[in-house]
């Protein structure tokens, strides 16, 4: 059940914000970001940032972030990717990982550890892969058609971009699904495992927690479902449309950041 705005930050401890559609677009700040992290620092409030895109690392954001004007650690940053090698270790653990992903994120895979193969792979992972061939996605529902698992980093359909939008990893496995019969096993927002690894990091409870973005099927409903708040802003994806027909309800809806920072 949605609460006033001004009775709505009443227990959050930390602000878990996307970063696409939410802190900025593109290359571009959105009007009013900036403002907020800043207010939320004066008040002495805890953030960390956290994006479904997998197709960059955190020092990737890090650098994006500073270009922009915002200074934050490295450690603030959580993406998918993170969420899904955390995954990996934990429950294949030591196995044969074929990724359709990134240079970026498969250079990140393997510096933690992650055995990355072309053939014959225990594992089968898609992500948002601006580098996807024709050949790669053939390989993936090869394998997937044979048995082999698959995950996927995250179900976003659409990545906003300044002027619209590109598809994204969920949009590349519903071809997938499409071809194979087979659904992915998703991470990534909206999923329990990233509100543990969220709490394994910051220390907070999730209850101490709100989760907030422009998107209700992965942020919004990260935060209701799983024992958090959920706070939309209207600056990306969804819009008064989508949470009139949306199953899942937002603790509260704003207009932007720049209008959440009133509330602080």
């Amino acid at each position: 059940m949605s609460v006033t705005k001004d009775k709505a930050f009443q227990g959050v401890s930390l602000f878990v914000l996307d970063m696409d559609g939410t802190i900025y677009l593109g290359d571009h700040l959105i009007p009013g970001a900036l403002d907020f992290i800043h207010k939320l620092e004066e008040k002495g409030g805890d953030y960390v940032f956290l994006t479904n895109n997998a197709s960059r690392i955190p020092t990737y954001y890090q650098e994006k972030l500073s270009k922009m004007g915002l200074e934050v650690p490295v450690s603030k940053v959580i993406t998918a990717g993170d969420v899904t090698i955390q995954y990996l270790k934990d429950f294949y653990p030591n196995q044969r990982v074929y990724l359709n992903g990134t240079p970026l994120l498969e250079e990140s895979f393997q510096d933690h550890g992650i055995q990355l193969v072309e053939e014959d792979p225990d594992v089968a992972v898609q992500s948002f892969d601006t580098t996807l061939t024709y050949e790669k996605l053939d390989k993936i529902c090869r394998y997937v058609r044979e048995g082999v698992p698959f995950i996927a980093t995250h179900k976003d359909i659409n990545c906003p971009i300044h002027g619209g939008f590109m598809p994204d990893s969920g949009a590349i496995c519903a071809a997938i699904t499409a071809s194979t019969g087979v659904a992915p096993r998703f991470l990534g927002k909206p999923y329990r495992e990233t509100v543990e690894m969220v709490s394994a990091i910051t220390g907070y409870l999730p209850e101490e927690m709100a989760f907030v973005g422009d998107r209700i099927y992965t942020d919004v409903a990260t935060g209701v479902n799983n024992g958090a708040k959920g706070f939309l802003v209207l600056t990306g994806e969804a819009d008064r449309q989508t949470v009139a027909e949306s199953d899942i309800k937002p603790d509260a809806v704003f207009e932007s950041l720049q209008q959440m920072s009133q509330y602080l």
